[in-house]
């Protein structure tokens, strides 16, 4: 075994086996490479990468290709998730050379650790102008050796790609803009406009295949239509949301949302399943069942956590990472089924179930059946004569009796290691499930949850620990992860009302300002003042699979600064979100989150205070209701420390609510229904 038998990255213990020389990323491997004057190779993946396995078996493992990477180079494997940083600098170099990028990435260094060459998959025999793994080694060695003034030439030039490329995205001469020529409704419509030319009117979601869920982007549509009440955002939500969740995207027997499918129409999945993606998704369901109840949608709700309970948490740690896409060496084999199976296992009942997830005797992709719903419960009770009710009880009978023969097959790989921002996306949306669905045992996973992150991941002087596996990582959290969990804190305040979580959050907020922020753009770097063993220092500013930290930490801060009355954050928020909005108005799929700050920034909404003896159950029948980024504050009377409470007085016997614009309140009310009504009125 290599040295990654010492490392507990599941993906890094994945290639523990493999004849290649490998390292973690250190200094002394890169000491070793200024010493033995070699190149260095960094393979970067994570352990549910279906061609990270790929190419392991086809190269790392071939021990003619390990010989030559261990006499020409030196090797470090990097899990993405373990050093998102390290990763975000080298997708970018790869990006810059190819265009595009992806996993496995491989990228070729100088010994100081800057690179000249990128890219992400190689076969092991030259395939479609793409050359084979061994050639490319090959090359790089003899340019090394041969021309290695064009290689420093190569590391110069993407070093300079690195240190500006940020300047496409920040504009800082846009920070003498004044609000009211940014915070209009024109702006907020023509994001409208750029995603609504990009709808999938087909089948639901934007674009083509492959077909990423792209929650933020939905999650802005519902604010869109709370606000100024466009009837086709919301229609566009609603179909994708269904489409989705009939597809084979959505494992129909076990619940929970595999990472894409590679098809537009949402039917075969890249099997894997991430935390993120089902933490957003939940989070965006419990949204949109606030603003209207669906059944469809508190059935989805509640089995995607069954599943999280099921095969993704542990009992008193935190939440897991990933499930693979494979097991025993294929893709989605846990999960697709064959015709006979079914009618041996439900026999009197399999035609319905075939009927109502679309199962054929010849299946619908490589000879097995992906469950997806073809017709709706309607149409399914109509053609069975059955109710609703009857149907959705024999289907449920159904799927517990797959479920129990599915979870006796050899299972997907589990990456088990519990990464902090992931485990905050998770909690938060827990809480807003415990709220729509009025689920105190949801809430009380949350807290639980919570406290473990909390107890567990901070270290003596403050700072959090980036994973847990046995134990906290020494790797330092990120700004993604200080940004999920600062916002995991205020959605756990907004639900509970106990003071502690905002108290919390404001302290992470001052402690990342102190040792993330850039002076000159107010905007943060992603890694902490320190924290120096990377060749440049980036932000992140982009919204992909999951929110940059950057876009959470401004919704934080406008937050922050609504519940504090603290004009410090409210400026910040502004300067940060105004030299991103000429990026977020081109281009609102890549920047979901950053147009979520501007559509809260724009219609800030109310702020409200509730005070007397039965706050309890006035704001647990007020937050069944939808209205977006909440400023919220309750108790039995009121209290200096927090602004919004300090003169909201309560009579005796009487609970009142307070709403108010700008902390300017209008005449307090006992009546829930009226509160809303002026809730709606404030935000639209």
């Amino acid at each position: 075994m290599n040295r990654l038998q010492h490392e507990s990255s599941p993906y890094l213990l994945q290639h523990a086996n493999n004849p290649v020389d490998w390292y973690s990323w250190s200094e002394e491997a890169f000491e070793r490479a200024r010493t033995e004057n070699k190149p260095v190779i960094v393979s970067i993946g994570y352990s549910t990468c279906h061609w990270c396995h790929v190419m392991e078996r086809e190269s790392f493992e071939n021990e003619t290709v390990a010989a030559f990477m261990n006499q020409h180079f030196i090797n470090i494997k990097v899990d993405r998730e373990e050093r998102p940083d390290i990763d975000q600098i080298y997708m970018e170099v790869c990006q810059a050379i190819t265009g595009s990028g992806g996993w496995p990435l491989n990228c070729f260094l100088l010994p100081d650790a800057r690179p000249f060459y990128a890219g992400t998959y190689f076969p092991p025999r030259t395939f479609q102008n793409r050359p084979s793994w061994i050639e490319l080694l090959q090359r790089v060695h003899q340019m090394y050796q041969n021309d290695h003034p064009t290689l420093e030439k190569q590391a110069d030039k993407l070093m300079d790609v690195l240190q500006q490329s940020e300047r496409a995205v920040i504009k800082e001469e846009a920070i003498s803009q004044p609000s009211d020529e940014v915070l209009t409704g024109d702006t907020v419509h023509q994001i409208y406009t750029q995603l609504h030319a990009n709808f999938d009117r087909e089948d639901g979601g934007f674009g083509g295949a492959p077909k990423f869920p792209m929650t933020m982007s939905l999650r802005w549509l519902l604010e869109y239509h709370y606000h100024t009440g466009d009837t086709p955002a919301r229609e566009h939500l609603d179909f994708s949301l269904e489409q989705m969740i009939r597809g084979g995207i959505y494992d129909q027997i076990g619940g929970g949302f595999a990472r894409y499918a590679t098809d537009k129409a949402w039917l075969v999945p890249h099997f894997e399943k991430m935390l993120y993606d089902n933490a957003l998704l939940l989070s965006l369901l419990a949204d949109r069942y606030q603003l209207a109840p669906n059944d469809r949608y508190r059935q989805t709700i509640e089995q995607t956590i069954e599943w999280v309970e099921r095969e993704m948490q542990h009992p008193e740690e935190g939440f897991y990472a990933a499930l693979d896409a494979d097991s025993e060496g294929e893709e989605g084999k846990f999960y697709v089924w064959h015709k006979k199976e079914i009618d041996q296992i439900l026999e009197d009942d399999a035609p319905l179930f075939n009927y109502f997830y679309g199962v054929s005797e010849g299946g619908n992709w490589e000879g097995k059946s992906i469950l997806w719903q073809p017709h709706t419960w309607s149409e399914a009770a109509t053609a069975f004569n059955l109710s609703e009710k009857e149907l959705l009880e024999k289907l449920d009978q159904s799927r517990q009796k797959l479920l129990t023969v599915r979870s006796r097959r050899i299972r997907p790989g589990l990456d088990d290691k519990q990464l902090l921002s992931w485990n905050a996306l998770m909690i938060t949306a827990y809480a807003k499930c415990g709220q729509a669905l009025g689920q105190s045992a949801y809430l009380e996973r949350a807290e639980q949850k919570m406290s473990f992150l909390l107890k567990s991941l901070q270290r003596k002087d403050g700072t959090f620990a980036h994973s847990w596996k046995n134990g906290p990582s020494e790797q330092e959290a990120f700004l993604d992860d200080y940004a999920a969990l600062i916002e995991a804190l205020l959605t756990l305040f907004e639900v509970t009302q106990e003071k502690d979580y905002i108290r919390q959050a404001a302290d992470l907020t001052a402690s990342v300002r102190k040792h993330f922020l850039d002076e000159d753009t107010k905007m943060f770097y992603f890694t902490s003042v320190r924290q120096k063993d990377t060749v440049v220092r980036k932000k992140d500013l982009y919204d992909s699979a999951v929110p940059s930290g950057n876009a959470t930490m401004c919704l934080n801060l406008w937050l922050l600064s609504r519940y504090l009355d603290k004009n410090e954050f409210r400026e910040q928020a502004f300067t940060m979100l105004i030299q991103m909005r000429e990026a977020l108005v081109r281009f609102p799929t890549s920047f979901a989150r950053w147009a979520r700050c501007l559509t809260a920034q724009t219609f800030p909404g109310p702020e409200v205070a509730i005070t007397g003896d039965d706050w309890p159950a006035k704001w647990q029948e007020l937050q069944r209701a939808y209205w977006p980024n909440r400023v919220v504050m309750a108790a039995e009377k009121q209290e200096e420390e927090f602004p919004l409470l300090a003169e909201r007085l309560a009579k005796d016997n009487e609970t009142l609510i307070y709403v108010c614009k700008n902390y300017s309140c209008q005449l307090p009310v006992q009546s829930v229904a009226r509160a809303l009504t002026m809730i709606r009125e404030v935000s639209t």
